[in-house]
């Protein structure tokens, strides 16, 4: 009887000695049975392996995406996956044989269609293309943490249960917290600028939730938020520079970690440059030929800002600053800048990568009596946001900080037409399972 050796995964069969004993583990991507050989093509998270089975042998391959574990000999074949394939297995099911899945998962593209895809996606993420796409989240993750914790920021995890909305009354979700009104959390927002009084640099990544009735193919209900804060800053255009070397940290840990699924999706990497380029909101409205008392960009004012920053600076990446004060939360600093025409403006930011909003950004108010002025001016009392603010009226640094939409980043990473093609379980108007 043959020893069994430790897992061997599908990545590493290749550097095997010939003719030593392997034992891999996954799943049946593929069964090809022929008149003289049955060939199992098995799946695990690092790739693909082939196995040969002959009939002769006396093993039954299970249907496909039946989970196996295999035990043979590792044989040399240039036209297997890696150059290597096994012979003489041992075959052992791991389960009942499965069910026919909902899409061939062993074709190089899914040809379902996006309902499809969704109703079934505990299965059909399961296909390396699809999977790679979470991969790229993967890393992106490991890339934003990176960089911040070399920056000497630290990690913190806030409320997703808050008492008011940070934002907009409108577009929370109510919940009933033990007979209290309570809603889900539309940012952390409120929680990260307090904390940068602890830890003058804090980050988060978690869900937010809004209940904005959007059914496009850019906005979600649930997404994941990666946040930032930082003390201590002259106005916005350092909140950028902080936001410039995150995003070169995701790219480079997207090359470093997930390589095979950006090659699998034949993707190109953006280019982050030294110095992301920046134009005020009131030139960027003249560029595209907007109303100049526009308080916002059309998603069509951002392709086409998109695509001027692609063709005239090379860059897939564009600051917009200034934003007019009444489109930014109360929370936000007027403009220091020099002047412009129009305004008031913010010293705020929107980032637009490839002709889409990915972040917005800027510098906060952090004098209490300007929070008390911003606040009366909404026609609200401070006392109703007595628990946000006592952090600045014991003292806050001059701050700010961003927020980027991970699935947004991703889609526009792989140019995917519709965000959900990007979200592992995507929460919408229509779609709360599976």
């Amino acid at each position: 009887m043959r020893p069994v050796p430790t897992r061997t995964l599908a990545a590493a069969l290749g550097a095997a000695a010939p003719g030593a004993t392997v034992r891999l583990q996954g799943h049946v991507h593929r069964r090809r049975e022929l008149r003289a050989v049955t060939f199992l093509v098995l799946r695990d998270r690092t790739g693909l392996a082939q196995v040969v089975v002959r009939p002769e042998e006396g093993q039954q391959v299970p249907p496909e995406e039946t989970t196996v574990e295999v035990v043979g000999l590792a044989t040399p074949n240039e036209q297997a996956p890696g150059g290597v394939e096994v012979t003489r297995p041992t075959i052992t099911a791991l389960t009942d044989p499965a069910l026919t899945p909902p899409v061939e998962l062993w074709r190089p593209r899914l040809a379902a269609g996006l309902p499809t895809l969704l109703d079934h996606a505990p299965v059909t993420w399961r296909h390396p293309h699809q999977r790679a796409k979470g991969e790229l989240a993967a890393a992106s993750l490991r890339g934003f943490r990176g960089t911040l914790d070399a920056a000497g920021f630290t990690e913190v995890s806030t409320p997703k249960l808050v008492a008011s909305a940070t934002e907009s009354g409108a577009n929370v979700f109510p919940v009933d917290y033990f007979g209290r009104p309570a809603f889900l959390a539309q940012s952390p927002q409120f929680f990260k600028q307090q904390l940068v009084g602890v830890f003058e640099r804090v980050y988060e990544t978690g869900p937010v939730f809004r209940a904005e009735p959007h059914d496009t193919v850019r906005h979600l209900a649930e997404y994941v938020s990666l946040d930032a804060e930082l003390g201590f800053v002259d106005d916005h255009r350092d909140v950028l520079a902080v936001l410039r070397d995150v995003l070169a940290g995701m790219v480079a840990a997207i090359d470093e970690h997930a390589g095979e699924a950006v090659r699998r999706l034949g993707l190109t990497l953006p280019v982050v440059p030294g110095q992301i380029p920046v134009v005020h909101f009131a030139d960027a409205l003249r560029r595209v030929g907007a109303d100049p008392d526009e308080p916002d960009l059309a998603p069509e004012h951002e392709r086409a800002l998109g695509a001027w920053a692609k063709d005239e600076l090379g860059s897939d990446l564009l600051a917009v600053e200034g934003y007019p004060l009444r489109k930014r939360p109360f929370y936000t600093h007027p403009w220091t800048g020099r002047s412009h025409p129009g305004g008031p403006w913010s010293n705020s930011f929107d980032l637009l990568f490839r002709g889409m909003e990915l972040v917005t950004g800027g510098q906060r108010l952090h004098r209490y009596g300007d929070y008390v002025t911003a606040i009366e001016a909404r026609g609200e009392s401070p006392d109703a946001y007595a628990a946000y603010l006592q952090a600045f009226a014991h003292g806050m640094p001059p701050h700010g900080g961003f927020a980027i939409g991970l699935e947004r980043w991703v889609g526009r990473l792989v140019e995917a037409p519709n965000i959900r093609e990007v979200t592992l379980f995507p929460r919408d108007l229509h779609r709360l399972t599976p």
